[in-house]
């Protein structure tokens, strides 16, 4: 493995970042919000907490991203059931169709950025990346807890 892998890798998750930042504009949505809301799609109910950490930002960064999704109606604060201090962030059925409505612009960029790799490629493309994120996962877990 060359050194510049990880070069390679930052370097085109900052391409990727900035495609779909210049192919939302038109939408009134950010990348980060629509990070939030594909999470809560896969995660509805996480704390602020919990979505700060998979999103790798302050807590207080994540509540005012909460804040505004809120205020646009695409999600919704729910009490904690079984912790009175906490909040639990669930997707609004408005949320959802932002979802839906940004999915094919999501799906171009997505075609867009593998076009050139056949199917077999493509699935072994996400294999590796699935298997490196797993082990840098694991490392992190490691150095935390170990």
């Amino acid at each position: 493995m060359s050194e510049d892998l990880g070069f390679l890798i930052a370097d085109t998750a900052r391409l990727m970042r900035r495609a779909f930042d210049e192919r939302v504009r038109t939408h009134s949505m950010t990348r980060a919000q629509w990070r939030v809301l594909g999470l809560l799609l896969r995660f509805g109910g996480s704390t602020q907490v919990t979505l700060a950490e998979m999103m790798d930002v302050e807590p207080i960064t994540a509540a005012r991203m909460i804040d505004r999704l809120q205020e646009a109606g695409l999600v919704e604060r729910r009490a904690d059931p079984s912790d009175r201090r906490a909040w639990r962030i669930h997707l609004t059925a408005k949320g959802e169709s932002k979802l839906e409505e940004l999915r094919p612009t999501a799906l171009s960029l997505y075609e867009d950025a593998v076009s050139g790799l056949n199917q077999a490629q493509q699935a072994e493309l996400e294999t590796m990346l699935n298997i490196i994120r797993s082990n840098l996962t694991r490392k992190s877990a490691e150095t935390t807890h170990g």
